[in-house]
């Protein structure tokens, strides 16, 4: 009886520390903004889930295109109809990995610079990216944030000739995240 006892506390113990090292938000935050001479639009989508496994650097988001807000009714409508899809194509994720999560040290509080590594997905289509952040290890929380450009071409979302100079070659998307320590 005492063996299954000392099994079952070391394995409930191996799963407390498996779990210490895991981190996710339901409520991150996606920007994209395009500025041309033309035109200005921003969508903002405040339902991305994201997890982080710091053991492995393991990393994943995922936000749903319909999630996105504009400032205007019709950008929203065109947004998710002529360009997204989002019928068809509802989710952009990225999977990858934090390259060096050994620099961030969760039990000191401070601002690290990260490399993130994968597979971003939208529209239908997966390239490779690297893209830099931080990560802000603060009372606990873990924040992370970057900023980094997607062409809608390599994603092969097609903009009409009507509107092409209303519309930016490069999007800029921001992200900023909250991670909670699972468990917690």
């Amino acid at each position: 009886m005492t063996k299954i006892t000392t099994l079952l506390t070391i394995l409930l113990f191996s799963v407390g520390i498996a779990n210490a090292q895991k981190y996710m938000t339901k409520s991150g935050t996606i920007k994209f903004f395009s500025d041309t001479p033309m035109e200005k639009i921003q969508g903002v989508n405040r339902q991305v889930n994201s997890a982080l496994d710091f053991a492995t650097g393991n990393f994943v988001l995922k936000v749903l295109i319909q999630g996105f807000e504009f400032e205007k009714a019709l950008m929203q409508e065109h947004f998710n109809e002529n360009y997204m899809e989002s019928d068809k194509f509802q989710n952009s994720t990225f999977n990858g990995k934090i390259t060096n999560i050994k620099d961030v040290n969760l039990a000191k509080d401070g601002v690290y610079k990260v490399i993130a590594e994968g597979d971003l997905t939208m529209h239908g289509v997966t390239n490779k990216v690297k893209i830099n952040g931080t990560l802000e290890v603060k009372g606990g929380k873990v924040s992370g944030k970057a900023t980094f450009n997607v062409a809608p071409k390599d994603y092969n979302i097609a903009i009409p000739k009507a509107v092409i100079k209303n519309i930016s070659e490069a999007i800029q998307v921001d992200v900023n995240i909250t991670l909670d320590k699972l468990g917690s």
